[in-house]
């Protein structure tokens, strides 16, 4: 299970980098964040006067979110399925969610029938050879010699793949944009939030005996120390398009 307060000083911060190019592209009265997480697109929304729905699949993000963001709508749901009826929203937003759904095609056919003709649909997700922050620590495991088999990634994340479905899933003038960022951190408590967060890539750390995970921490120093003052470089794409 994910460590929601971990999460949100771990993988939220290092996703609010693209916040603001999202909700460009994707900002209307009626805003669907999709796999909204702990909230960074949803608190920027609201801040904008938007009317925001924000649905995750995990209970305890939504409890979070409920909790800072009283005005905003909380839904329990999990992509290819959302319980709305069809053209619902004027703009769909998510970030970094297409990514860890398993039928992107069915997903984005759903996000087209509750998008409203003319409605805009923003939605980022990694470009993964280009993600350090996080490779540092699959690095690690593997120095250290600790047998993980990471979770499949079957989401294809090549753009000019991703706009094609998004133009079969109906929508039009698709596009896609790379963004590039140093994401600045204390590698110390960046170490401590990711393991803590217990996520499906990493929780494999937390389940090791003390020794191996200073062994897999002395790996992690050694790989992150040459970002610790520029931060860690990282890559995205933002998808953009019409309904």
């Amino acid at each position: 299970m994910t460590n929601v307060e971990a999460y949100d000083r771990s993988f939220a911060q290092l996703s609010s980098h693209t916040v603001g190019p999202l909700l460009v592209r994707a900002c209307a009265p009626r805003l669907l964040d999709v796999g909204c997480g702990t909230g960074v697109v949803t608190a920027a929304a609201l801040a904008l006067g938007a009317e925001v729905t924000a649905v995750d699949a995990d209970p305890g993000m939504l409890e979070l979110i409920a909790r800072r963001h009283p005005y905003a709508r909380v839904r329990q749901a999990t992509l290819p399925e959302l319980p709305f009826e069809d053209e619902q929203f004027d703009a769909i937003a998510g970030n970094f969610i297409i990514n860890h759904v398993s039928d992107t095609a069915g997903a984005l056919k759903e996000l087209h029938r509750v998008l409203r003709p003319g409605g805009a649909i923003a939605l980022t997700w990694w470009k993964s050879d280009e993600m350090t922050a996080t490779s540092v620590f699959a690095e690690a495991i593997a120095a250290a010699g600790v047998p993980c088999e990471l979770p499949a990634q079957p989401f294809e994340d090549d753009p000019g793949r991703f706009t094609a479905l998004l133009a079969a899933a109906g929508f039009a003038h698709a596009a896609v944009e790379t963004m590039r960022w140093r994401h600045q951190v204390d590698l110390t408590s960046w170490w401590t939030n990711v393991v803590q967060t217990a996520g499906p890539r990493f929780a494999v750390i937390g389940r090791q005996p003390p020794d191996v995970v200073a062994r897999i921490k002395d790996h992690y120093t050694r790989l992150a120390a040459p970002y610790a003052c520029e931060g860690f470089p990282v890559c995205a794409y933002l998808a953009h398009a019409t309904r």
